[in-house]
């Protein structure tokens, strides 16, 4: 079967640059590797053919010759060292370059695959995900490392999240152990290079695949990365270099603070390892509900009832707000669930406190539930006078009146 062409095979174009060969032949190696797909020769043979392309297009002078001759730069007699007479070559495979890939003569069958070449790299992240490990995760334990966020949260009341506040908040946190000084030992002994990993604080296993072996590199079981190992712990942290300690915090709350949003404190989390910083300390803001007040963003909502005869009449009434009551006079036929706006009455912005939004009222009138006789009786006539009906003892005036005229 005619080989497909190594761009082709990768899904890249001719233009792709190295970043982008590397990401198309990551997903497609992880895609078909046998072990992902047991049984599948297919599969082995797609595993196969997007290896052979990556090692040509991921090498500067493969792909040079690969662009310029195509497929016969690396046939036997085409004069270039890759090919299978040339120096690099051994008897039409891919060998040693290509960092131990070998994919048999003229492409028929394989023989094993070693990813322990140092220009296999990129073999050594694909396959550390696909057999649990990865590589320099192990390397980076035994660096220092910064230390875990510690979490927590701190209520305040609507009015507090608006002018902003301060709370004292307790935890309990891990300090520097005082009887061992952090090293975890016992008083006049010291932490001792780890035998296993020789104070590297990282291993290598060798793992039999359908490939053939996988070499991965993990943190040390022994010393957990650290390359040290404790034989007398100290009695106060049991080796760990820290005790649990209660500590206050102050927090300041900025105005303008919404519910849910996080504070950082930084260097107040927990201690770091072989020396690396502390980690960081994130509050969550939890805001009371009012019972008058809502809020979106920086604008304030409430509603305020008004009489009947003051949304008729008009007329001064007092609002609520964050900064107290203000007075706002009705406008005289108003009418229900109208909106009023108060201007910078509303929460500061958290990036300047001295810009504040605005609360926004509605007014919505109340129609009373119960009534004396009296009250049912006005408000007939008031309805009757609405409607241009006369009340009885004036309309019998005007018949007198009228009988009169007409004698």
């Amino acid at each position: 079967m005619a080989k497909r062409d190594y761009y082709e095979v990768l899904g890249v174009g001719r233009d792709a640059d190295a970043k982008a060969i590397k990401r198309a032949y990551r997903k497609l190696a992880k895609k078909y590797h046998p072990d992902m797909n047991p049984g599948d020769k297919q599969a082995e043979q797609k595993f196969k053919e997007v290896t052979e392309a990556y090692n040509v297009l991921s090498d500067t002078e493969k792909k040079k010759l690969y662009d310029q001759y195509g497929f016969a730069a690396f046939e036997e007699g085409s004069g270039n060292p890759y090919g299978a007479g040339g120096q690099n070559g051994a008897g039409g495979g891919f060998h040693g370059g290509f960092g131990g890939f070998d994919f048999g003569q003229g492409g028929n069958g394989y023989h094993e695959y070693h990813f322990e070449n140092s220009n296999m790299g990129d073999m050594g992240d694909i396959f550390g995900d696909l057999f649990g490990g990865r590589r320099g995760s192990a390397g980076a334990r035994s660096g220092p490392m910064k230390g875990a966020n510690l979490r927590t949260s701190v209520r305040i009341t609507f009015e507090e999240a608006v002018f902003g506040t301060e709370k004292e908040i307790e935890l309990t946190v891990k300090e520097e152990c005082k009887t061992c000084h952090g090293t975890g030992a016992k008083p006049g002994t010291s932490p001792e290079t780890c035998p296993k990993c020789g104070g590297k604080g990282q291993v290598v296993f060798t793992q039999q695949s359908f490939f053939g072996t996988v070499r991965n590199v993990q943190a040390c079981p022994d010393c957990g990365g650290t390359g040290k190992i404790i034989k007398e712990k100290c009695t106060d942290c049991h080796g760990s270099g820290f005790v649990p300690m209660k500590k206050r915090f102050a927090v300041t709350i900025p105005a303008g603070i919404d519910n849910g949003q996080m504070l950082r404190d930084r260097g107040n989390g927990e201690p770091g390892t072989n020396g690396g910083p502390r980690g960081d300390l994130l509050v969550e803001v939890v805001v009371s509900q009012h019972p008058v007040f809502k809020r979106q963003d920086t604008t304030i909502y409430s509603t305020v009832p008004i009489s009947f005869v003051k949304a008729a009449l008009g007329g001064p009434i007092r609002i609520k707000t964050v900064d107290g009551e203000v007075e706002y006079e009705v406008k005289p036929g108003t009418q229900t669930d109208t909106r009023v706006r108060l201007k910078g009455k509303g929460v500061p912005s958290l990036r300047n406190r001295n810009v504040r939004g605005d609360h926004f009222v509605t007014l919505v009138v109340q129609v009373p539930e119960r009534m004396t006789e009296a009250q049912k009786e006005a408000l007939r006539k008031f309805d009757d006078a609405m409607n241009g009906i006369a009340p009885e003892g004036e309309k019998h005036k005007k018949k007198g009146l009228f009988g009169k005229l007409e004698k």
